[in-house]
C-alpha cells in the first residue's frame, strides 16, 4: 500500500547534515517527496511510497544522523506525487 507521510523534525536538525543524510535514506528506500530546512530551526519532509519504507524512514527520522539530536516528530497524513525525492531550499 502506498502511503503519504509529512514529517516535522525538532531539535539539533539543521547544521548537522540532516537534510542530506534524510535524502539519502529516502533514496535508499525508493521513496519519493522533498526534505527542507525551515526558518524555525525544524526539518520538513513529505515522503511517499510502501508504508513499510516510509515507517522505516519515519524510525530513522526519530534519530537521524549521529550529530542531529532530535527533540520531537510531528507525523501527519500528506498527498502529493512525486518523482524522486529532491532538497529543498530553506523556507
Amino acid at each position: 500500500m502506498i502511503v503519504c507521510r509529512q514529517l516535522v523534525i525538532h531539535g539539533r536538525v539543521q547544521g548537522v547534515g540532516f537534510r542530506a543524510a534524510l535524502a539519502r535514506e529516502a533514496r535508499r528506500l525508493a521513496l519519493a517527496g522533498w526534505v527542507r530546512n525551515r526558518s524555525d530551526g525544524s526539518v520538513e519532509s513529505v515522503v511517499a511510497g510502501e508504508a513499510a519504507a516510509v515507517e522505516a524512514l519515519v524510525r530513522w527520522a526519530r534519530r537521524g544522523p549521529p550529530a542531529a539530536h532530535v527533540t520531537r516528530l510531528e507525523e501527519s497524513a500528506a498527498s502529493g506525487q512525486f518523482a524522486g525525492f529532491e532538497q529543498r531550499p530553506t523556507v
